[in-house]
């Protein structure tokens, strides 16, 4: 679920202060050369997306070869399942071509404003029980879905998170005990108090059980429903995860993400969307509150 994107006093002063803000990604061939600004864009992470009634949180922005903008957010915000049902390899999904749209100011009674559409073009629940994946970690931590957003709105997009900017790539080297993580996550639950859609956390390090599918870490406060797939950043702003569930261990009220740079590998190979890469910010990486 997301909530209404309120920028920081901080990034204020720096669009004041008359920053240049631009993609730190090039452009394939085709697509939007310029990203609306981060102080204007109504689609960036961490933008509300309903899925059938169903909110969850967008994680980050991707392109493709042929120039189409993408919205990420978890695979299971797509799913039929419970909240329980976390196994992608068995869970019904709704299709690809299910409508998504991205609102602002939604709660726990109304859905808020419409400020963009979108189709579901990639989960990785639906393509892993296509092609009959039965690896356990794979099954259960490869939750990573695309929205391509419909050309009318593209122009409404901005690739950077709200009050931390970045992402300024995808992280591949995991994390260690007590390494700082970094969220956005706008949970309708919160009843549109955008200050606490900014979390910062630490991470209890990979677990090596799972070949480094997924991270375990505490955030305050914890991630919420609604925030279900909100990406998460590293302390110099790579992207590291996608938000997929609450846990009771090994701390009551702590999260896993999954691994985006094993979710978006696997997304390249077997999505068939040709030049799938993720977009870097357009703001600068500030990890202080």
């Amino acid at each position: 679920m997301k909530l209404r994107t309120l920028f920081t006093f901080l990034l204020t002063l720096l669009a004041v202060a008359g920053l240049t803000l631009m993609s730190t990604t090039a452009s394939p061939a085709g697509a939007a050369s310029r990203w609306a600004s981060a102080s204007s864009a109504a689609i960036h992470p961490g933008v509300m997306m309903y899925t059938k009634g169903a909110q969850c949180s967008a994680n980050f922005v991707f392109t493709d070869a042929a120039g189409h903008v993408y919205v990420g957010y978890a695979a299971h915000c797509a799913g039929k399942g419970s909240s329980s049902d976390t196994d992608g390899c068995t869970t019904a999904s709704y299709p690809r071509g299910t409508a998504v749209t991205f609102n602002d100011g939604g709660n726990v009674f109304d859905e808020g404003t419409v400020v963009g559409r979108g189709t579901l073009a990639y989960s990785s629940w639906i393509t892993m029980k296509k092609k009959h994946v039965t690896n356990a970690n794979t099954c259960a931590y490869n939750d990573l879905a695309l929205v391509k957003v419909r050309p009318a709105d593209v122009h409404k997009v901005n690739p950077s998170v709200p009050f931390w900017g970045g992402p300024t790539g995808i992280d591949r080297n995991g994390t260690k005990a007590g390494d700082e993580v970094y969220t956005y996550g706008n949970s309708s639950l919160r009843a549109g108090l955008s200050p606490l859609s900014p979390h910062t956390g630490v991470s209890f390090g990979d677990a090596s059980a799972d070949g480094g599918w997924s991270h375990s870490l505490y955030t305050v406060t914890p991630g919420i429903p609604g925030d279900s797939g909100s990406g998460f950043m590293t302390a110099g702003g790579k992207a590291i995860g996608v938000l997929s569930t609450l846990d009771i261990t090994p701390l009551p009220g702590s999260n896993s993400i999954g691994d985006l740079s094993k979710e978006l590998a696997w997304a390249q190979a077997n999505s068939g969307i040709k030049g799938l890469r993720l977009v870097k910010g357009t703001e600068p990486f500030h990890g202080l509150l």
